[in-house]
């Protein structure tokens, strides 16, 4: 009797802490990168043709992350164990069933349930969520023989705490950058080297309405074309070479097509404003580019402007710039992986990033000085 005892107890705590410590995991590294976790809700809503709910995406994934790490939270700590359970085993068996679909439609190419963090397959995120319902279907059952010496009360006051704290951080990470960057256009990488490597870049568009998926030889496809641009949605890129570099997965060009990626990553000393989608940045913040700009005549660097949008769509900013800056084009998916913001900031030298900025951290010269000598770039 005694044993039987100790052995539902040492599978209770098991049970506890391994679904407390993954929710925790999980929603930390998509936490700090809320923008990021947008970007993966935004993907889901359009391959179920919701894509009218893009708007929501952002606040959604802010919500879904401190919800998750409250959960995680609740459960390391036995925090409402009946209320936390119940609603941890409604989670588990909805993100269950949308796994499951994604593991046999591929309506998207990855969940992104720990975001760039962890990759997994989908048919891994299902099998990796059929273990954990064992484990929460248990914690279920045992739910009412948990014990906190903590009054309720208190216990409802720090889930609440937990939960707006947590997301008070997530809005800090996007209203900035991640604290921790899980991409792999991280600072210190070496994203590109000089040595000749033969790639070939592919990219993948669905159908908005026909659920259709083509692939095409980058840049052989009507990007510039904003009627098809607006039926036909990215789904993802893969580069065929024989060494991998984190640069091959970006294709700068200009407006005939020229490819411009070597000229701009290997540059000496390069500063990239990457602008994904120029419909959604302010005026007052492409005055701060033409700020930026003009503080960079005073020093040796090149500053060159990478844009998501067709060309068409860059002649507002042209004329503020006076036609002074370089303007390049890429895909708007890889721009939003390189630097979480819209614009964003890149300080390349000799194919390593050296450094990133949120547009609401635009740095000032002095700081890209003391940046450049830090790094002993002459």
């Amino acid at each position: 009797m005694k044993k039987n005892r100790s052995t539902r107890l040492f599978f209770m705590t098991l049970s506890r802490l391994l679904v407390g410590l993954v929710f925790v995991f999980s929603a930390f590294v998509k936490g700090v990168d809320p923008l990021g976790t947008a970007y993966k809700i935004e993907d889901y809503f359009v391959a179920f043709g919701t894509d009218w709910a893009n708007g929501m995406a952002l606040s959604l994934a802010v919500f879904l992350c401190a919800f998750e790490f409250t959960i995680g939270i609740s459960m390391l700590f036995k925090i409402r164990m009946k209320i936390t359970s119940g609603l941890l085993l409604a989670t588990m068996i909805f993100f269950t069933l949308l796994t499951f679909n994604d593991a046999l439609f591929e309506p998207v190419p990855d969940c992104g349930c720990f975001g760039d963090a962890l990759k997994l397959t989908n048919w891994q995120t299902f099998y990796k969520n059929i273990v954990l319902i064992v484990f929460v279907g248990y914690l279920f059952i045992r739910r009412k023989e948990y014990d906190n010496r903590i009054s309720v009360p208190a216990q409802s006051v720090v889930a609440v705490s937990v939960f707006i704290i947590f997301s008070m951080f997530s809005i800090y990470n996007l209203r900035h950058l991640p604290m921790i960057d899980f991409t792999k256009w991280k600072v210190g990488t070496q994203v590109l080297s000089d040595k000749a490597i033969e790639s070939q870049t592919f990219v993948s568009y669905r159908n908005a309405k026909t659920k259709e998926v083509k692939e095409f030889l980058s840049p052989d496809y009507p990007w510039s074309d904003s009627i098809w641009m607006s039926e036909w949605r990215f789904v993802g890129q893969r580069v065929v070479t024989d060494e991998e570099q984190v640069g091959l997965d970006l294709f700068i060009e200009d407006e005939s097509g020229n490819d411009f990626t070597k000229d701009v990553l290997l540059a000496e000393k390069m500063m990239v404003i990457t602008i994904p989608d120029i419909s959604e940045v302010s005026h007052d913040d492409l005055l701060k580019i033409v700020r930026l700009q003009h503080d960079l005549q005073q020093i040796d660097i090149r500053l060159t402007i990478l844009s998501g949008s067709i060309p068409d769509e860059m002649d507002a900013l042209r004329d503020i710039l006076n036609n002074d800056s370089e303007i390049y084009f890429s895909d708007a998916t890889v721009l939003k992986t390189m630097v979480r913001s819209n614009p964003g900031i890149i300080v390349f030298a000799n194919g390593r990033l050296i450094k990133k900025w949120h547009y609401r951290d635009i740095p000032e010269r002095e700081e890209v000085v003391n940046i450049l000598r830090v790094n002993k770039i002459n």
